[in-house]
């Protein structure tokens, strides 16, 4: 007789995934071209002051780590969280021996931290199955004045550059954890959808909205202070 071993769950695939990738995608993070501009525009939109905690959920292999280290001072302190074990450490040689920046490992929709001043989010919208309520969580985190940024990619609806979504959606096939790749809707969608919800929250939550495009409009930052 046989049995079954139990399948293993989205989020340990997907921790796996990004661990076996981390290298490659600590190369995308930082060699990309025009990636180091959307980083900084998204760090100046915290508006951090010297002495601010900021934490950054799904802070990868720490391509921003460094930035917003510098933006807080020594009196200040960063927080970056991951769920993978591989990239945070590659975060860990990126950052060596800071003594104002902090790794956890840890799932960024119940993240481990008491309170902050700002959070920014890069690139992980649609990780999310419930984007909206992960970033109303997120606000209440950082509380009235607090700051919040996010920082996504989808489909561009810049009419000079729409030609290439089919080469930015096989890119995001290539680049998804194996079980997204066979749901019903595309990973693209999903991505899609899942900025969008993400987005609108912040606006609710949010006063002082600002909202850019970058990468020929791949690329959307927004911010603003929560109300």
């Amino acid at each position: 007789m046989s049995t079954d071993s139990a399948s293993p769950s989205p989020s340990a695939v997907a921790q796996s995934f990004y661990t076996r990738w981390a290298v490659l995608y600590d190369a995308i993070a930082r060699q990309t071209p025009g990636v180091g501009r959307v980083r900084t525009d998204a760090a100046d939109a915290l508006r951090l002051d010297p002495g601010d905690t900021v934490v950054e959920m799904g802070c990868g292999t720490g391509a921003n780590l460094q930035s917003l280290a510098e933006r807080v001072g020594p009196e200040g302190t960063v927080v970056g969280i991951d769920f993978s074990p591989g990239v945070l450490d590659v975060a860990r040689r990126r950052v060596g021996d800071a003594p104002n920046v902090h790794l956890v490992r840890a799932d960024a929709t119940r993240p481990p931290v008491a309170d902050a001043d700002a959070v920014l989010a890069t690139f992980v919208s649609g990780m999310f199955d419930d984007p909206a309520a992960v970033v109303s969580s997120w606000a209440d985190l950082v509380g009235p004045g607090g700051r919040l940024c996010l920082v996504d990619l989808a489909e561009t609806t810049h009419s000079s550059w729409r030609r290439l979504n089919p080469v930015f959606r096989a890119l995001v096939r290539a680049t998804a954890p194996p079980r997204t790749r066979t749901m019903r809707a595309s990973p693209t969608e999903m991505l899609n959808g899942r900025l969008v919800a993400a987005h609108r929250e912040l606006e609710t939550r949010c006063v002082d909205v600002r909202a850019t495009t970058h990468a020929l409009g791949f690329a959307r930052i927004r911010a603003g202070t929560v109300s």
